[in-house]
Formats: structure tokens, C-alpha cells, sequence
């Protein structure tokens, strides 16, 4: 998914050579792009709801997750209980942590501290995770946590440039860009998990979701995204297993 991939180093012999090549990549991804203009639009909307560029900035550093913060600033706007917003912003998140359990064992070490690893899946947003899956097992496993340090660093600082250079070019952009810019991330995961997708169980909970998130939001069911996830995510691992079944007869 880089735009001019970096040459992997034939061998990445210390934590600060895995560190720069994650920069390396972060740099190159095509993730790059679809993160800076997501995030010149998240930028544009917090200066439209009046609120300060230090906030917009931070917010992404500390919550790198533009749908989570897109919650977080109308909630915020619309005058939303702080309990209430909290509570939104965190199911919104919960997608992320089957990310994480899924790259956990790929970078982890037995002797790894538990701290590094708190610091580093701070860091597992979509592109991260994307970009990690594909190229940590490539990386000695002792270098892996130091590689994802830096592509998450890399991908987070982009984010964060273009979240103040949006602010302050809000008045010069459309007024419906900053809603746009937002949709550029979900669409690029679901191109980028498509063309990844390999085996029933990907395409299967793919496909499902599409169809019963689709049908879910029409109908204003509230919870979507998360029922959507349980319940397509069970049927497709019911028919993996079934599948598997039918093959071992």
C-alpha cells in the first residue's frame, strides 16, 4: 500500500534502523495521503464548531481515530452530556481492538514490557495496522515494536500537521469538505481490506457487513456498527467453520 515502498532492509540490526524504516514507510504509504486529507477536513470542522486549533491538534494526537473524534467535537457542539460523549467515543473505538488482538502476538516478544506495548498500540489505527500487517513479519521480531513506533509516529505526525493547516484554511475550502475529507478513511480501509481479503472468513465477514450495516443504518437501528459487527462477524465464522468441516469429510 506504499506509494514508492521503501526497500526493506536486508537486516535491521538495532531498534533505531527499525524505527527509521517505519518512518520510511509512513512516509511512502498511500496512507500518508488519505490521513492528511481526512484530517485537513477534521481540522475545518473544529475551527466551524469554534473551537481551538491547540484542541483539534491534541485531540489527534490523543485520540487518533478520526471517527471517534468526529464524535467527540459535535457532541461536543451539540451540548452532549460529558458521560454520554465519553461512552460514545468509546464504543466507536471498540472496532479497533479486534486490530490489535490480531497484531499483538505478530510483534510481541515473552521478555517485551508490558509499557512498550501500551505505547505502541496507541499508535494501531486503521493504516497502522494495514501497514504493520504486511510488513512487521518481514522485520526481526525483537525490532517489530520499534518498526511500529515509527510507522505510527510517522502516520500520527501527518495527521496531526494537517489537522492545523485545515484549521486555517477552512475559509478558503468548500464548505462541505470537511464532511467529505472524513469519508476518505473508510473508504480507503474497505478498498485497501478488499483487495487484502483471502480466504472465505475475510470475504464472507466483508461482504456481510456491508450488506447488514447497510440495512441497519436504513433503518436507523441504533447500536449499527456494533451489531453489525456481531452479527455478521458470527455468521461468517460459522460458515468458515462449516466449510472447514466439509472439506475434512
Amino acid at each position: 500500500m506504499s506509494v514508492f515502498a521503501p526497500s526493506q532492509p536486508s537486516d535491521i540490526a538495532s531498534g533505531t534502523a527499525a524505527f527509521i524504516y517505519g518512518l520510511r514507510v509512513a512516509a511512502t504509504s498511500v496512507f500518508a495521503l488519505v490521513i492528511t486529507v481526512t484530517y485537513l477536513g477534521f481540522g475545518a470542522l473544529a475551527h466551524d464548531y469554534g473551537l481551538s486549533v491547540g484542541w483539534a491538534m491534541l485531540s489527534t494526537v490523543l485520540l487518533w481515530a478520526g471517527p471517534a473524534q468526529v464524535i467527540l467535537l459535535t457532541a461536543y457542539g451539540a451540548g452532549t452530556a460529558m458521560i454520554e460523549t465519553a461512552v460514545a467515543v468509546g464504543l466507536s473505538s471498540v472496532r479497533l481492538l479486534p486490530m490489535v488482538v490480531s497484531l499483538l502476538p505478530v510483534i510481541r516478544e515473552d521478555k517485551t514490557r508490558l509499557w512498550k506495548l501500551l505505547v505502541t498500540v496507541h499508535f494501531w489505527a486503521v493504516a497502522v495496522w494495514v501497514e504493520a500487517t504486511r510488513l512487521a513479519p518481514g522485520v526481526p521480531r525483537e525490532h517489530r515494536v520499534s518498526f511500529c513506533n515509527g510507522l505510527g509516529m510517522g502516520l500520527v505526525a501527518a495527521g496531526t500537521i494537517a489537522t492545523g493547516v485545515g484549521y486555517y484554511v477552512q475559509s478558503a475550502l468548500p464548505v462541505l469538505f470537511g464532511a467529505a475529507a472524513m469519508f476518505v478513511t473508510p473508504l480507503s480501509f474497505l478498498i485497501s481490506t478488499a483487495r487484502n481479503a483471502r480466504i472465505l472468513l475475510e470475504r464472507s465477514a466483508l461482504l456481510l457487513g456491508l450488506l447488514i450495516g447497510g440495512v441497519l443504518a436504513y433503518n436507523q437501528v441504533e447500536y449499527d456498527l456494533l451489531w453489525t459487527g456481531i452479527v455478521g462477524g458470527t455468521i461468517a465464522y460459522l460458515l468458515h467453520r462449516f466449510m472447514r468441516r466439509r472439506e475434512v469429510v
